[in-house]
């Protein structure tokens, strides 16, 4: 046993200063001392996760405040308080830096929101089978596609059978980069192409033409007999391989477009708005309310959808895949 002149620190040596401190606090009394001492450093060891706790974590992940939490929690903000530190001490970490922002996460509790999102996921896909009486397909899917294809032929798609999968998470990210596969950022792309990256795998769904469009009130209003003539909306420097902008500059050399955009989106929205006239896919002049002012440009790419190879052991992306595979149409 410690006297009451040492502080125990041969016993102690090498160890937390945070441990140190307290057997300090305890050795007052050292019977009781010593099993609350050894309770304290071998209680993280044995503390059990459940599903109450990574509840009280992911809702304090979401809201960033113990009001916040407590609101998704449906409980008083002091239970949230005693929750959180209960858990902390029961696991020896910390979960949440405290400041004037509210509570940041550290990361431990970003990976343990991520896998009480899984099991919230799980969950639901649960209650919804016993709801429908079968197995359901459960998950999240992260997709990427341009923001012409999403306005254009994506959003027509999920909402002819999303409807289907009610446990199905859609993680939806508008980019013009096959980065996101790469990176593993995404598990499914949209893309148009006419030459997917060779490690990914997927199909193509069809051709994809380009035409010359204006507006129904730009057609009124404006003579569109010579193209050369018009005000042209042409994307950026964002893509300088676009097919439309190297079937202008060698058909129209010395057009210079009065408005530049980064985005197709934004090129058919000006164009929609009566500014002026673009090449754009066929599949955006119908939907956009606009009328074709040309054949097809001859500048054909294709649409695709692909995957990573690692991803086709995954049912919900499977069905998402297949999914789209069916509904992705164009005239």
């Amino acid at each position: 046993m410690v006297g009451a002149g040492t502080c125990g620190c041969m016993e102690l040596s090498g160890c937390d200063p945070d441990l140190s401190m307290a057997w300090a606090h305890y050795k007052l009394a050292p019977t009781q001392s010593i099993l609350a001492f050894t309770q304290m450093i071998i209680a993280p060891a044995h503390y059990q996760l459940d599903y109450p706790d990574l509840s009280l974590i992911l809702a304090l992940v979401r809201g960033g405040s113990l009001a916040r939490a407590a609101a998704l929690l449906k409980v008083d903000v002091s239970t949230v308080f005693r929750a959180v530190r209960r858990l902390e001490a029961g696991l020896g970490q910390q979960l949440f830096d405290k400041s004037r922002a509210g509570y940041l996460p550290t990361s431990l509790a970003q990976a343990l929101a991520q896998q009480a999102e899984h099991a919230e996921q799980a969950l639901e896909a649960a209650r919804i089978g016993v709801a429908r009486g079968g197995e359901v397909v459960s998950g999240t899917v992260r997709l990427t596609c341009t923001d012409s294809v999403l306005q254009g032929l994506l959003l027509p798609a999920l909402a002819q059978f999303m409807a289907n999968y009610p446990a199905l998470v859609i993680e939806l990210c508008t980019s013009n980069d096959f980065a996101n596969l790469n990176r593993r950022d995404a598990d499914i792309a949209v893309r148009l192409t006419a030459r997917p990256p060779e490690h990914l795998v997927g199909r193509c769904l069809g051709a994809v033409s380009y035409r010359v469009c204006a507006s129904p009130a730009y057609r009124q209003r404006v003579d569109c007999t010579d193209l050369s003539r018009l005000a042209w909306i042409a994307p950026d420097d964002f893509l300088p391989d676009h097919p439309t902008v190297v079937w202008r500059r060698q058909q129209w050399p010395g057009v210079q477009p009065s408005y530049r955009c980064n985005s197709m989106l934004s090129v058919t929205e000006l164009v929609r708005a009566g500014l002026g006239v673009a090449a754009l896919p066929d599949f955006l002049v119908g939907s956009a309310g606009l009328e074709a002012l040309s054949e097809p440009l001859g500048q054909e790419t294709a649409l695709w959808l692909l995957t990573r190879p690692d991803c086709r052991a995954l049912r919900s992306v499977v069905t998402l895949f297949d999914e789209l595979a069916r509904h992705l149409r164009w005239p």
